[in-house]
């Protein structure tokens, strides 16, 4: 049960995709197992830490999961022993039927790395099936006067197993009037003739009690056993004949119940009792029992429930009709079911990585997706698209995967989050479409500055004013978020008369008001000349800068003085 890495037939599977502009390995390997079926829930199937290359406490911290679609998940991680294990019974036969191989696959992803593996496990046969027949007994109806050698049909048994495990032989109770000769079809399939050996008397025995057993070939032998009952009756020396000995018809899935298919007809030559021929079902499992109804006077063959192409595509029927005597004729009626689009694509959202900062490089790995269509050829094949307008596109991944990626630069300060609709339509007349929608955020950087509202500010106010009194206010804006947007203000460096700026003029750094730190006097200055300073919180800040002029209004606060003549000095009059 160890992986078989690197085999010759396994494909390589191509993935090309970005990881928030990491780009993605270009090849995915396939990683192979082997188990038998019915293995207990949690049995091991395979290291698959060591073959992914890791640590088993790896797996959870790096996101390790099974993707798959459809069926319930038959195996599971073990995250604490790094092990694949199976997550319940597995069935060979309800899993595979009687294909040769039976094949499990899904993938395994790395989400940290958005990398995927494929894994293939097939499931091997045990003997744990024996050989069924349909009925318990058979009733085989044989005219006195059939020639020796005259063969007549039996049923044939099955296995669901395979190989060497499924039905090998055939044996007849020992009979001095007959002998089992087992033929082969042209499929490999084994049927069971009853020969006549020697002349029958209905009146020195009326009845001849048989078994047939069906073994098949496993370890140990299984096998299956039909009690033949053959009556002899009086000549009735002709069989029916279908006059097709294959009836094949093709339908579309959608047929409404009741709808004829064909007819079968077999003919007998024989008059009277043994001339009449009713139809019936011969090798019918249960499950198509319920999908045909068979009219055992004309032959007709109807559906009595819905066709599924999804569910079976094919049917093999075998008819078979009886006279009123003991002879038998069977002929094959082959159904096969067409496609028609009736199942619309599905959308799987594997992945989403939001929010994506502003400045993320194109390419951005930004949401990882899954399509299905249960449909088949034209009807199954699915295509993807997004509103042409959005900064994204869709990307082809391996199998039906999708990668949406950035195509275009995103900026938070005009679009701060997208929703974003992916359409799924199938190439069927007319095309089924699915939509499905997620939410994206773009997380912000500092690219911003601090804008004012004018390229410079200036103010009047008389001279003799109040100290600490508010003299103007500067706003500047900020278009990012959170710290990136919140903003402090400052006064640059300066002197004035010998003095520095910041005794005479002060600013909050919060709301941007301006206060006079002291009483000016027109007399000594008649303006001041500085600059503001906005900047942001972000990391790095940004800032910018504006001028601000505050003029001084003069009042009249000086008495005049005689400056000439002069007064004398000597104490006259002058």
């Amino acid at each position: 049960m160890a992986a078989q890495r690197n085999r010759p037939d396994c494909r390589e599977l191509v993935l090309f995709c970005l990881f928030l502009g990491i780009p993605w390995e270009a090849r995915a390997r396939q990683i192979s197992y082997s188990i038998p079926e019915e293995l207990e829930k949690g049995s091991f199937v395979g290291n698959i830490s060591k073959d992914l290359g890791m640590a088993p406490r790896e797996l959870a911290e790096r996101g390790v999961r099974i993707v798959s679609r459809g069926r319930t998940q038959l195996f599971s991680l073990n995250p604490r022993s790094g092990s694949l294990v199976t997550a319940g019974r597995i069935d060979r036969e309800e899993l595979c039927a009687q294909s040769a191989r039976c094949l499990v696959s899904f993938n395994i992803l790395v989400e940290d790395r958005v990398k995927l593996f494929g894994i293939e496990i097939e499931v091997t046969d045990i003997n744990d099936n024996a050989p069924k027949f349909q009925a318990e007994n058979l009733d085989v109806k044989i005219n006195e006067n059939v020639a020796t050698g005259m063969r007549f049909p039996l049923p044939e048994a099955t296995d669901p197993d395979v190989g060497v495990n499924s039905l090998q032989s055939y044996q007849l109770s020992p009979n001095k009037h007959f002998s089992l000769r087992v033929q082969s079809r042209a499929n490999g399939v084994k049927y069971p003739e009853l020969v006549l050996e020697r002349a029958l008397d209905r009146e020195e025995e009326a009845i001849h009690h048989l078994v047939l057993t069906a073994s098949d070939g496993g370890d140990p032998l299984r096998s299956g056993t039909v009690l033949v009952s053959v009556t002899v009756f009086d000549a009735n020396d002709n069989a029916p004949v279908f006059t097709l000995p294959e009836y094949r018809v093709s339908v579309p899935e959608n047929l409404p119940v009741g709808t004829q298919l064909l007819t079968v007809t077999a003919t007998d030559r024989d008059e009277g009792a043994n001339g009449e021929v009713t139809y019936s079902f011969r090798k019918l499992p249960d499950m198509q029992l319920l999908k045909f109804q068979l009219n055992k006077y004309t032959g007709e063959i109807k559906i009595s429930e819905n066709l599924d192409y999804e569910e079976t595509s094919f049917y093999e029927i075998e008819i078979q009709a009886e006279d009123g005597g003991a002879y038998l004729a069977t002929a094959k009626v082959l159904i096969t079911v067409e496609d028609v689009n009736d199942n619309s694509p599905e959308v799987t959202l594997t992945s989403l990585f939001s929010p994506v900062t502003e400045d993320s490089p194109l390419g951005t790995v930004i949401a990882l997706l899954n399509v299905h269509d249960l449909d088949s050829g034209q009807n199954g094949q699915v295509t993807c698209s997004i509103l042409a307008y959005l900064p994204f596109k869709l990307e082809k991944s391996i199998d039906s995967y999708y990668r949406l990626v950035t195509h275009r630069a995103l900026d938070r300060e005009q679009v701060s989050s997208y929703n974003i609709t992916v359409t799924a339509t199938d190439r069927g007349s007319p095309p089924l479409s699915t939509e499905t929608q997620f939410t994206l955020q773009v997380a912000d950087i500092n690219d911003n500055p601090p804008t004012f509202s004018r390229a410079s500010y200036f103010t009047y106010i008389p001279e003799n004013n109040a100290r600490g009194a508010s003299i103007f206010s500067v706003t500047a804006l900020d278009p990012d978020s959170k710290e990136n947007a919140r903003i402090i203000y400052s006064l640059a460096e300066d002197t004035i008369q010998g003095s520095p700026l910041s005794s005479y003029i002060s600013i909050n750094s919060d709301s941007g008001v301006l206060y006079a730190l002291r009483s000016f006097d027109y007399e000594q200055f008649h303006e001041l000349q500085m600059q503001v300073t906005a900047s942001d919180s972000g990391d790095p800040p940004l800032s910018s800068n504006v001028s601000f002029s505050l003029f001084v209004v003069d009042q009249n606060d000086n008495t005049p003085q005689i400056l000439y003549p002069a007064l004398p000095t000597d104490g006259s009059t002058g």
